[in-house]
């Protein structure tokens, strides 16, 4: 079988381990560039990039142990980029390897080494790790056509201030909010947590972005019309376990209202002026089970500095390390102050209770009545 040809960074302190490696690869095709200490090593593996890099664990200030080597993986990992390193030894046991791979390496091979493992090893690991780098290329070109599938700026009426911030929990998310002009004096806006996560919540969450901006400003004028319509749309083109819970509203700034569509989802929070709360609740069920499903509207009037927030399940079951959920109780002491940072402080909340990567995506929408 013909491997495309390689280029290995090889790395021993031994002449002609060296000299032997640089000849099996040479008979495989491939290219090889040798390094005889640990600085060389991280010199010439900062020089230029490399398909892959094979190291010796012992050198000679450390010759049985592996410490000297395996504090140069951690070195190299730091400053390596994404290329696979396989390391070697003379002197491995499991402890070893296992230690090894925690600090990067992908593969470890054992001397006096079988020319056709090593060679397998080297060839695999190469490969696996270019496919690996096409997937995380779609993957980042996908995330950057969702995150531009986003509004990028918070529109806003005369009597109305709008913000808001969405942060997936990995490249691709499920959630969707937008601004849409429902026509002179109406802005309509929406939060959607589709099923799933990952790619598939991603294509879901531009399916109904689609279909959303698919429709007419007279349509989307009419929260019962518009949820109507992008529902069936929705089904059409989705499985049965596919849906999403979605919050729609139409603000008239004449009226000075809001009407509304709570598709399952969490009911968003409303602070009057007056410091009153009130909750938004639900008045159907989730977008995407069925055609024809029953729909009841409601409605609000927005007075001025009266808050609302709508926000995702990413945010308040976001957990910390005792396992305690940041919950809905936290969120209105951050709906007071200027409006286009409350997105962003309470975003910034979460990842301080809940440290590390998010397990689901978290998007807050904000929105402030004026006079």
């Amino acid at each position: 079988m013909e491997h495309d040809s390689l280029s290995i960074l090889v790395s021993d302190d031994q002449p002609e381990v060296l000299e032997a490696i640089r000849l099996l690869l040479k008979s495989a095709g491939h290219e090889t560039v040798t390094a005889n200490s640990p600085a060389t090593l991280l010199e010439v593996a900062r020089s230029r990039p490399f398909d892959l890099i094979l190291m010796d664990l012992n050198y000679s200030r450390d010759t049985t142990s592996g410490r000297e080597g395996l504090d140069l993986l951690a070195s190299l990992e730091a400053g390596r980029g994404e290329t696979p390193v396989v390391v070697m030894t003379a002197w491995s046991d499991v402890d070893l390897a296992v230690e090894a791979m925690q600090r990067g390496a992908v593969d470890f091979i054992q001397k006096p080494w079988d020319n056709r493992r090593l060679l397998n090893v080297i060839e695999g690991q190469t490969s696996a790790f270019r496919h690996k780098a096409v997937a995380r290329h779609d993957l980042d070109r996908a995330r950057n056509v969702q995150r531009r599938l986003m509004p990028q700026s918070a529109p806003g009426l005369k009597t109305l201030e709008c913000a808001a911030l969405s942060v997936p929990a990995s490249e691709i998310g499920g959630d969707y909010y937008d601004f849409l002009d429902a026509g002179a004096g109406r802005l309509a806006f929406l939060l959607a947590d589709v099923s799933g996560k990952g790619v598939a919540a991603g294509l879901l969450m531009a399916h109904l972005r689609a279909s959303f901006h698919s429709q007419s400003a007279a349509t989307l004028a009419e929260p019962a019309d518009a949820i109507r319509s992008v529902n069936n749309l929705f089904v059409e083109s989705s499985a049965l376990d596919e849906y999403a819970t979605l919050f729609y509203g139409v603000y008239h700034e004449g009226l000075k209202r809001l009407r509304y569509i709570n598709c399952g989802h969490l009911a968003p929070i409303l602070i009057r002026a007056s410091g009153a709360i009130e909750r938004l609740a639900p008045t159907t069920t989730v977008l995407g089970l069925f055609a024809g499903m029953a729909l009841t509207e409601a409605s609000i009037d927005l007075n001025p500095g009266d808050t609302l927030l709508l926000f995702s399940d990413g945010i308040t079951e976001a957990a910390n390390p005792a396992g305690d959920e940041f919950g809905e109780d936290c969120l209105p002491p951050f709906m007071r102050g200027a409006l286009p940072s409350i997105p962003t402080r309470i975003l910034d909340a979460v990842r301080t209770f809940s440290p590390g990567t998010p397990s689901d995506d978290r998007t807050a929408l904000c929105l402030r009545a004026r006079g």
